[in-house]
């Protein structure tokens, strides 16, 4: 199969968001230490860029949660693949994720993370589709807002194709 993929946010235009977004952050956990929690595999580019860019002090731990399979649209089905190495208890926690769409995967693993009593618990994407939300999830942190297209690049992925993708494009089948 043969997909054409065209650009919708520019390698400049994503670097330029995540640095605004590393500095509300900053200012936003001033005076404390922020725990991210990366939902692999799309969200570990987006989570080691945005580190790099937030001032307070950080400590990283990574969940893998799958919901698509090798297709377009989520499955509804919410499965843990990777769970925490460490406890979260206590800690201020934000969950960086790559994109939310209809919610349903975010929306589970918040009710997971706060059964483990994180003293705070937050979220941050680098893209969200607000349109097709089907379960309320409050996100704290957007870098864009994004039509209903299916989209890759900067860790997104099609079939796990175009994750290395330096900028988010449309997949065009």
């Amino acid at each position: 199969m043969s997909e054409k993929i065209r650009q919708l946010l520019s390698e400049e235009e994503v670097d330029r968001k995540i640095r605004e977004i590393g500095e509300q952050i900053s200012k936003d956990y001033e005076g404390k230490c922020v725990h991210l929690i990366c939902v692999l595999k799309g969200g570990v580019f987006f989570t080691c860029e945005l580190a790099k860019r937030i001032t307070v002090p950080v400590s990283m731990d990574f969940m893998s949660v799958s919901s698509y399979g090798d297709d377009t649209s989520s499955s509804g089905v919410v499965r843990i693949v990777k769970d925490l190495d460490e406890t979260i208890e206590g800690k201020d926690v934000l969950i960086v994720e790559d994109i939310i769409d209809s919610g349903r995967t975010l929306s589970h693993l918040i009710e997971i993370l706060k059964q483990r009593n994180p003293k705070s618990l937050r979220l941050c994407t680098l893209l969200d589709k607000p349109e097709r939300r089907v379960k309320d999830v409050k996100v704290d942190y957007v870098c864009f807002n994004i039509p209903d297209e299916f989209v890759v690049g900067y860790g997104l992925d099609y079939a796990q194709k175009y994750r290395n993708l330096p900028y988010i494009g449309v997949v065009e089948l």
